[in-house]
């Protein structure tokens, strides 16, 4: 069986846990995996000590981003394809995982179109059009990269940073990144992680819900999971057979997804 497995910035704020590279260990054992990472805390912590304000904003959607000028998207690429990429490499390399460490620029293994404007909410509540910056939409996933390292034993660990046309560094999201390489891979599973155990409506934990309940869910849903539901729409329109929004912070989050045994699982 194929995996992706997208680990959220959220759950990377203490480093790379031990746990989580045993359980990699232990799927690695009997399945393919790919892991694409975030690390958005790491960057803006980061970006602050160097001097540089991060700006966040809000589509009428309700996705929330990071705005990304010709400087932050600089080191968003040097914290995220540099630091945190190679920490989670090393990690799982001490571990007897053979762990290759890449990011959407090598091997153009992911293209993105820049996003020429955007559309955001201002602090009243109205629409405004601003200049895209350094920001990507996926468009192409080199699978035969992924493919040829998977085959012969290797886990890619891949850092949401994806090459435009002009050849610039674009910042992209996590988990749309995971959504895309996973549709572009046909993998049999997505596996979100996250901070917390799943999609919860009215307080309740949701365990399992079809493509239309999810659709359903979308305008209840704040924004730290709406993209996850985005993403997880996304990878199952793009062949992808089950999603699962699990919680990254407790025991065995992949054996125990791959098992459906936690988390909410999102099926066509």
């Amino acid at each position: 069986m194929l995996l992706i497995v997208k680990l959220g910035g959220s759950t990377l704020e203490e480093g790379v846990s031990e746990e989580f590279v045993r359980d990699v260990k232990s799927a690695a054992a009997s399945h393919k995996v790919v892991i694409v990472h975030g690390g958005g805390a790491r960057v803006t912590e980061i970006a602050t000590k160097l001097g540089k304000d991060q700006k966040f904003i809000v589509s009428p959607e309700g996705f929330r981003s990071r705005y990304t000028d010709r400087e932050t998207v600089e080191i968003y690429t040097m914290v995220m394809a540099g630091k945190i990429n190679k920490e989670m490499v090393l990690a799982l390399q001490s571990q007897g995982v053979n762990a290759v460490g890449l990011s959407g620029l090598d091997g153009s293994l992911a293209a993105a179109e820049r996003k020429k404007q955007l559309v955001i909410m201002d602090e009243r509540g109205r629409k405004r059009v601003i200049e895209g910056g350094y920001t990507g939409k996926i468009t192409k996933v080199n699978a035969s990269l992924l493919n040829l390292l998977v085959d012969n034993g290797y886990t890619p660990v891949i850092a949401p940073v994806a090459i435009g046309s002009e050849c610039e560094p674009l910042n992209t999201d996590g988990d749309r990144m995971a959504a895309n390489i996973a549709g572009s891979l046909k993998a049999d599973m997505l596996i979100l992680l996250t901070d917390v155990t799943g999609i919860s409506l009215e307080g309740k934990l949701v365990t399992r819900m079809n493509v239309i309940e999810a659709k359903d869910a979308l305008p209840r849903i704040g924004h730290g999971m709406i993209t996850k539901i985005y993403a997880a729409l996304e990878a199952i329109d793009l062949g992808v057979k089950k999603v699962v929004i699990a919680p990254g912070l407790e025991s065995s989050p992949i054996s125990r997804s791959i098992e459906s045994k936690c988390g909410t699982v999102i099926e066509r």
